[in-house]
């Protein structure tokens, strides 16, 4: 075989094997993408959690990139905790390592099967799902039908001395192995692709196993690169938190295998004669290794790299608090009356939601989307900035007179950011997916829609004004807001029933969803979001014992 058909031919497999690599991680993330992300956003409130949920999502996209771009988006944007956020990154580099172990083994002859299985999910009718499903499948049969060329190619290794002599080269200067091995890991965006590259080689003798390990490093280290490059915007140090200690972890580790790498190698031969195995170990090992380091340190190692890196204030940012200052806490009733008005600006942000909701619908702007989903973000941080205010307000300098009050704030926080949540989650998804699929939300559900909005944004304006007053009557008067959405609720339901009913003898199977379906769902999630609002009522009645223990009749089953 002649050199430049040998070069072309291992171009291709490395070509295919990124291809099927890609195809995965596209496949997954379409399929269950918006589940993985709050997945991780759940288990990120517990350091063990973490990393098991770093692990297990990295198994799935088998990319750490993908995974690092997740958490640094989430640990950009405040709504979690750093130190969780580093555990999230050592799980995904030791899932990593789950999916080469399992590229490890002879299972290329499970390619056609996968690839079969793939295209018959994405060509039969099912839904999206099945569509993604199946391209992932058919990545996952790619990279074994991949893997298996690049043993191929390298079994014909000897045909071509012009390709021995590149590869000879490259064992002779392990710092310049852990180089070439970052950098090829950074331009393929898969640590994953990379080591499967390097097991190949080493398999077939083409590097020795020294490296091979030496560009195993390289691998990890160069993995660390993207979510650095690619996953922080702006200029606030703060951001750059989460990527650039996952990339420490990989340098400190990695200069530790570096200096220990000939008696390590020598042992590691010794133990697993299997080159192509004994490289995937090293893989495993090198990263179990860092996580059991640094995993018990991550509280003292999430405060240097806080040292190092401080948040930048922003003036304009409108989830950093503007009345929770010392000077507030001179009395009790300061430290209330500045949550309070935090609060206020809490229910803004929710307000700003709203409006921005009522563009989309009102003007087909799907671009709304993501700025609300910002506002959403912003609303996290400064409710989880007015409850740590008042968690650390000192309860003795306090009469019980103020722990209505505590409750009645609590409650108001709590509710916003419910209501936040959901209008991202649900009346703002669903708008969105309408916009992919048509030019604009339909007039004869929109007017009702835009009128609906209206009256959500006035109720949040009388649960701010409630919240300063604490006025009964205008308590009463909210809650009696709740039997409206409920009608209007109702009589979607049933319009939606009437015209699937009058679509049954021509069949829906296959057809465009009526428009019907469309204003219920809206209706839904308004009524949802309208609930969290109105419930800033609840703690006023409650205490005026006007609130009933539950709306189940007295003689009820």
């Amino acid at each position: 075989m002649t050199f430049p058909l040998t070069l072309l031919d291992l171009a291709g497999a490395v070509a295919l094997l990124l291809w099927g690599s890609h195809m995965v991680q596209t496949g997954v993330q379409r399929a269950f993408g918006p589940r993985l992300r709050d997945l991780l956003g759940r288990a990120l409130r517990s350091r063990t959690r973490a990393f098991l949920a770093g692990l297990g999502v990295t198994t799935l996209l088998q990319s750490s990139t993908a995974t690092g771009l997740m958490t640094a988006g989430l640990s950009a944007s405040g709504a979690v905790e750093l130190e969780p956020a580093l555990a999230v990154m050592l799980g995904a580099n030791v899932g990593t390592t789950l999916v080469a172990q399992a590229f490890s083994f002879d299972i290329a002859a499970m390619s056609p099967t996968l690839i079969l299985v793939g295209v018959i999910l994405f060509r039969r009718q099912g839904g999206a799902t099945n569509r993604d499903v199946g391209r992932a499948l058919i990545g996952l049969g790619l990279m074994f039908l991949a893997l298996g060329e690049l043993l191929e190619i390298m079994t014909h290794y000897e045909d071509s001395p012009n390709l021995r002599l590149i590869f000879g080269a490259v064992g002779t200067e392990p710092v310049v192995d852990v180089l070439l091995g970052a950098a090829l890991t950074w331009a393929a965006h898969s640590s994953i692709a990379s080591v499967l590259f390097i097991m190949s080689l080493a398999a077939k003798s083409v590097v020795p196993p020294d490296a091979a390990f030496a560009l195993v490093i390289g691998a990890n280290i160069g993995a660390a690169i993207n979510p650095l490059v690619e996953g922080v915007s702006g200029d606030d140090p703060a951001a750059r938190r989460l990527p650039l200690g996952n990339l420490f972890t990989r340098l400190l580790g990695g200069a530790v295998a570096l200096a220990l790498l000939a008696p390590l190698g020598r042992l590691m031969v010794t133990l697993q004669p299997d080159i192509a195995r004994v490289v995937v170990d090293f893989h495993t090992l090198f990263n179990l290794a860092v996580a059991a380091v640094f995993f018990p340190a991550l509280s003292l190692y999430a405060a240097a790299l806080r040292r190092l890196l401080p948040r930048r204030a922003d003036p304009s940012d409108p989830a950093l608090p503007v009345y929770l200052d010392a000077a507030s806490r001179e009395s009790p009733a300061l430290s209330l009356s500045a949550a309070a008005r935090e609060s206020l600006r809490l229910a803004d942000l929710v307000a700003d939601m709203i409006d921005a909701g009522k563009a989309g619908v009102r003007d087909s702007d799907r671009r709304l989307a993501a700025d609300t989903r910002r506002r959403g973000a912003a609303v996290e941080r400064l409710a989880g900035a007015i409850r740590a205010w008042l968690a650390s307000l000192d309860n003795e300098d306090g009469g019980e007179t103020d722990e209505p009050r505590v409750k009645a704030i609590l409650t108001f926080v709590a509710q916003m950011e419910q209501a936040s949540e959901v209008f991202c989650r649900t009346f703002l998804a669903q708008v969105s997916r309408h916009l992919k699929k048509t030019v604009c939300v339909p007039e004869p559900p929109r007017g009702e829609i835009l009128a609906m909005l209206d009256r959500t944004a006035a109720n949040l304006r009388a649960a701010c004004a409630l919240l300063m007053t604490e006025d009964a009557r205008a308590a009463h008067l909210l809650l009696d807001e709740k039997a409206l959405f409920r009608d209007h609720e109702a009589r979607a339901e049933q319009a939606h029933f009437d015209a699937l009913a009058a679509r049954m003898p021509e069949g829906i199977g296959g057809e465009q969803e009526p428009t019907s379906a469309l204003r219920l769902d809206l209706m839904r999630s308004l009524k949802q979001v309208n609930g969290h609002i109105i419930a800033a009522a609840y703690p006023i009645l409650d205490r005026r014992g006007e609130l009933l223990p539950t709306r189940r009749a007295a003689n009820g089953a």
